[in-house]
């Protein structure tokens, strides 16, 4: 069983920089998928961006957020620069044992979630 934990959102003016970090537990291995999903209040949780052995970014975020992760401390990070009013959300990560995917449903591992809010 895999357990996810986000750390670090929190507040930032428009224009400032956030780091998130998702700390796994369990039987994770460094080909496993990870991905970071956000949900704005009512509206539907959408992709941000995912790691494998590639990286891919939602068009939102590219150019802005760059993501990664160290396979020995199992722990996945996303970092986001430029911060914009529109990116509040819930940032919550997510893993799968499999390739990289944007799509929600692929991924079966998730974490509890953290609120990122941008002021403007």
């Amino acid at each position: 069983q895999v357990q996810l934990v986000e750390s670090g959102g929190g507040l930032v003016q428009a224009g400032g920089s956030l780091s998130v970090s998702c700390t796994a537990s369990g039987r994770i291995f460094s080909t496993y998928a990870m991905g970071w999903f956000r949900q704005a209040p009512g509206k539907e949780r959408e992709f941000v961006a995912a790691i494998s052995r590639s990286t891919y970014f939602a068009d939102s975020v590219k150019g802005r957020f760059t993501i990664s992760r160290d396979n020995v401390k199992n722990t996945m990070y996303l970092k986001m620069n430029t911060l914009k009013p529109e990116d509040t959300a819930v940032y919550y990560c997510a893993a799968r044992p499999g390739p990289l995917s944007a799509r929600e449903h692929d991924f079966i591992w998730w974490g509890q979630g953290t609120q990122v809010t941008v002021s403007s």
